[in-house]
């Protein structure tokens, strides 16, 4: 699949249902059913029935976009941008629907087990995401407009394993999770601050 300004996208975990709008420069992901990324650091079974839509850069980069998801919400859906070594090693950045009924960037560090955090609650129906690598680091932003960024993590992943880096729809608990990603950058230079906004 390809997207204006991207190399060529394919599927991680086997296809799932996307389609890109060019008029609008939107890609747009359905989940189905029951599918999610999820190390449970109780112990639960692992999950990885979710696919993420991507490519695997070399080098620094960053890649944003602007997210949401349309139609009714369930329990922890969300839209997300993420990377994708192998079933013990994946981060994602979400836009997630929280067990409250509120939206909210949502990010999950695994290293093994799942290091999930919740971060900022979420008005507006959208947000902007984005996920950088910095030499063996790599960083989640997110922000209300694309222009301002606000830090929610740095973090590495305990592999050699270059990732695959992407889009990603979940819906954990609900039927489907219809998700839009448009204003899509993507660059092969990392932010020079991770903390300034920029």
């Amino acid at each position: 699949m390809r997207v204006a300004g991207l190399p060529v996208l394919a599927w991680t975990n086997g296809a799932a249902s996307a389609d890109v709008d060019d008029d609008a420069g939107e890609l747009r992901l359905r989940a189905s059913a029951g599918v999610d990324w999820s190390n449970d650091p109780l112990s639960g079974p692992g999950q990885h029935r979710a696919s993420l839509l991507g490519f695997r850069p070399s080098g620094d980069f960053a890649l944003s976009a602007r997210v949401r998801v349309v139609g009714e919400r369930s329990t922890f859906d969300a839209a997300a941008l993420g990377l994708w070594c192998d079933e013990d090693h994946w981060a994602k950045l979400c836009f997630e629907y929280s067990p409250a009924g509120q939206a909210m960037v949502v990010s999950v560090v695994t290293n093994g087990f799942s290091d999930d955090c919740n971060s900022t609650v979420v008005e507006e129906p959208f947000t902007h995401l984005r996920v950088a690598r910095l030499g063996s680091a790599y960083a989640f932003h997110a922000s209300t407009d694309g222009a301002r960024w606000d830090f929610v993590r740095l973090f590495r992943v305990h592999t050699d394993v270059a990732p695959v880096v992407g889009f990603l729809a979940q819906a954990p608990m609900g039927t489907t999770c219809d998700a839009r990603f448009d204003a899509i950058r993507f660059t092969d230079v990392a932010p020079a601050h991770l903390r300034d906004g920029s």
